[in-house]
């Protein structure tokens, strides 16, 4: 019997990460998968060099292959700027959405949910910026986790 491999990304090392009809190549997720782990210890995302965003973007797009579902959250200094990160995040995952939010002033938290298209919004005091991606993966537990904070602007 001949498997079908299908390629999802290119990762800067050369490796291609891929996926059969019965499960993705576990080593390079879980080799991605440290990788981000260690934003999850900032409280504002870094700077990130050329490289590094195409590394972390690709890596999110796989990953959103994989799963079978996503909720972000992102905290900003305003609703413009979380719409916006929001908007942008979705797009990247092939979900085009445009949020119809009621405005708001002064720092808010954002929050959407890719399975049922639900998102919620409140203010947010605290000292936390960037965009959180939850994983959800029935198949693949080597993905699923929340990862982050990404700067707001890593998919414009």
């Amino acid at each position: 019997m001949i498997q079908l491999i299908q390629p999802i990304a290119i990762v800067p090392n050369g490796n291609l990460i891929t996926m059969t009809d019965d499960h993705p190549d576990i080593e390079t997720l879980q080799s991605q998968r440290k990788a981000l782990i260690p934003f999850s210890l900032l409280i504002t995302p870094p700077d990130l060099s050329p490289t590094e965003q195409t590394t972390i973007q690709q890596t999110l797009k796989c990953f959103d292959q994989v799963a079978d579902y996503e909720t972000l959250g992102v905290c900003a200094d305003d609703l413009a700027s979380a719409k916006g990160a929001m908007e942008a995040y979705l797009k990247a995952f092939g979900i085009s959405v445009s949020l119809d939010i009621p405005t708001r002033t002064g720092s808010v938290y954002l929050k959407f949910n890719t399975l049922n298209g639900q998102w919620y919004l409140d203010d947010y005091t605290g000292p936390s910026r960037g965009m959180l991606v939850t994983f959800h993966a029935s198949d693949v537990e080597e993905i699923s986790g929340t990862y982050g904070p990404f700067p707001l602007g890593l998919f414009d």
